[in-house]
Order: C-alpha cells, then structure tokens, then sequence
C-alpha cells in the first residue's frame, strides 16, 4: 500500500497504452494501490517485466476477459474497488459485461474513469486515431511550428499525457473529493480531443484580446519573438530565452554587450527577424557552458536545452530530486510534493499477472477458488 495522499484508495486499472498506463502511473505514484489488470496467458509463462516508466508502482493480475469466469471474477474486484479505469473505445467495456452501468449496479459508489480520443459519443467516436490526430483537430497543432514551416507534433505530450492521461488522473480526484460527501461514484468522460482544447484557453483568450496576431512562427511564445527563442551555442549546442517582461530583456541585452539605446522597440514586430539574425551570431561567440555561466541563475530567463541524457545531471535537478534511480532505470520522481504524505516510488513495473493470487486473496477470494480459476484459464500467474 502506497504512503503517498492516495494511500487506501483501490484503483483497477484496465491495461492498455499510452494515457491510460499514464494515469496509473499518476495514481500509483501518489499512492493508490493500483491493481492493473492484464491479459491472462496460457502456463505460467508471464514474460519479463516491462523497462517502461509508465508501468511502474502497480500490482497485476492477469485475467481472460474473453470468458464469463474472468468477468465474473473482474466484477467481484470491483465490489471492492474506489476507482476503474479504461482506454478502449467507446462500447468495448459494454460488450465485455464491465459496462459502466453493470460496474456502478455492484459498486454505487465507483468511480469509473473513461479515456479515448475523441470521446464517449460524436461523429468521430468510433474512429481509430493517435496523439497527432486528437491535438489537430483540437487546433493544439495548427499553431505550433517555425514560419514557413508545416505544423511541427510536441512529441506525444499535449493529447496523450496532458490533455489525456493528466486530465483524467485530475477528473479521478476530483470524482473522489465529491464522493466525499455524496457518498456516490460517476462516470468519468475523459477524451484527448477536449484535453487538448482545454489547454488552449489561453491562446484563444490571446487571440481574442488582439496578442496572437499573427501566422504560425510570428508570434511571443511561438519562436516570432527574438526574445522567446532558443539558439545555438559555438559547440554545436542550444540554449533558451524566455526575456519577455521589459526588465529581463534589459538584463539580457546587457549580457550581450548590445546597447539599448541602438536597437529597435523590443516589441517592433517588424524588426524581430534582423534581432534573431543579431543574436543568432552573437550566441555563437561561446559555448554553451560559457553562456551559462554568465546567463544561468540571473533573471534573464535562461536555461541550457539539456538532452534526455544530460537532464538527470543538472545540478538543479539533482538538488531537487527531480530523477531518481530505481530498479536500474533513471526515471522522473513522483510529482507534485506534498509536505505531510511524500510520494514513494514502491514497485517496479511488473510482469502481467505477477501477482495474480496476492491481489485475488486480498479481495477475499480463497485458495481453492484461485487454483480453480487458474485450472480454467480464467486467470494466469
């Protein structure tokens, strides 16, 4: 059981990719005992554990969905669960028998927590689609990119794992604060394409106020700006500005050697490409680490562009914590903090159906029962 501020909350995870394990990840991570429930395998044969972030902090136990005993025996954890979560498509979970009206029928006060794509319900619904997809016609992906330059994917981070897997983590809790005091569990609709909209708000209220004028790879926070931008150092290296308040821009010229006094406005748009050009030379003058030697730590707004290899060794990093080691793999700690019920990372990633007859006996089921599962092939492990 987890030590973190979700200790004693039962959380059934149903596997899948991508946000789903994402969200596990967060709950685990906070505490929650998180029972993943995976495919159940033929034998005893369970594969080796995962080497993936995503995985880690959870139990698991392996069961055939495909048959009335592994449904039967998923509906009895569920009895005795806070929380369910699901990544399949809508209508996947109804024709399995794990519905949520069946779920909430045994467990009123369940919160039943639903991640897809493009949602419970619409035109698209059904549709196959991936991060890329969810985040475009969220119109996330339209604005990011260089001028000229075709829109540019951030990764998998705004539909997957932010507007995804983050917000329906963040949908769980506050299901579990009104549980609180209703006494009853709901349904959860958490779909990347309304994540990623979400997390536009601000954007749209710039646009709105006259702030994001431009086309893409024009504007402050988009690379438009000479000030907003990163560069590359005489090492083949890249550093980043963010100088955007008037003050830290002063900071920053200074720095520079350049003179105020003989530039242009900060904010004249039309003159931002000749500064980019300006300082694109300037930043080359030095390498990387000498640049952060004179920028990093100042209110310039300056950080090198640490590669995933060097991240874990930066001495702010390190001081914070911010990566750990466990189990062999460097990995991000559990975030946010809390000051009286710290987050511990307990388990590494486990191999399906590693814990198949813990978690059963745990939930009340007795030996015989689980040799007798087994010896059907509703449940492995």
């Amino acid at each position: 059981m987890g030590k973190g501020p979700l200790s004693g909350i039962r959380v059934l995870e149903v596997a899948g990719i991508g946000p789903g394990p994402f969200c596990g990840m967060m709950l685990a991570d906070m505490g929650a005992d998180v029972v993943r429930i995976d495919r159940a395998t033929k034998g005893r044969d369970m594969g080796r554990a995962p080497i993936d972030v995503l995985a880690r902090g959870r139990r698991s136990v392996a069961v055939d969905l495909k048959s009335g005993e592994g449904i039967a025996v998923v509906l009895r954890l569920v009895e005795q669960a806070d929380v369910l979560l699901e990544g399949f498509r809508p209508g996947v979970m109804e024709r399995l028998g794990l519905g949520p009206d069946v779920c909430l029928a045994r467990n009123p006060r369940l919160v039943y927590g639903r991640m897809t794509g493009w949602g419970q319900e619409g035109p698209m619904a059904q549709a196959a689609g991936h991060d890329i997809n969810y985040i475009a016609l969220a119109g996330a992906l339209e604005p990011i990119g260089r001028q000229g330059q075709k829109p540019t994917p951030p990764l998998n981070l705004v539909g997957d794992f932010g507007g995804g897997g983050m917000l329906l983590a963040f949908g769980i809790a506050v299901a579990l604060v009104e549980r609180a005091s209703s006494g009853r569990g709901q349904v959860i609709d958490a779909a990347m394409v309304d994540g990623a909209s979400t997390l536009m708000g601000f954007f749209h209220g710039m646009a709105a106020m006259g702030g994001w004028p431009g086309e893409r790879g024009t504007n402050i926070l988009d690379t438009g700006a000479h000030y907003y931008e990163t560069y590359e150092t005489k090492d083949g290296l890249f550093v980043s500005l963010g100088s955007i308040e008037p003050q830290f821009y002063a900071e920053l010229l200074e720095k520079l050697g350049l003179d105020p006094k003989s530039l242009p406005n900060q904010n004249d748009r039309a003159k931002w490409p000749e500064m980019k050009t300006r300082f694109e030379a300037i930043f080359k003058t030095k390498t990387r680490a000498e640049w952060c030697a004179l920028m990093e730590g100042t209110d310039i707004c300056f950080a090198p562009v640490l590669s995933m290899k060097e991240v874990a060794q930066h001495p702010h990093i390190v001081h914070r914590g911010t990566y750990v080691e466990k189990d062999g793999l460097v990995q991000p700690a559990p975030a946010p903090r809390f000051s009286r019920t710290p987050a511990e990372l307990e388990r590494p990633p486990a191999r399906p159906g590693e814990h198949t007859g813990e978690i059963l006996a745990g939930f009340g089921f007795k030996p015989e029962e689980i040799e007798k599962l087994r010896a059907s092939g509703a449940i492995s492990g």
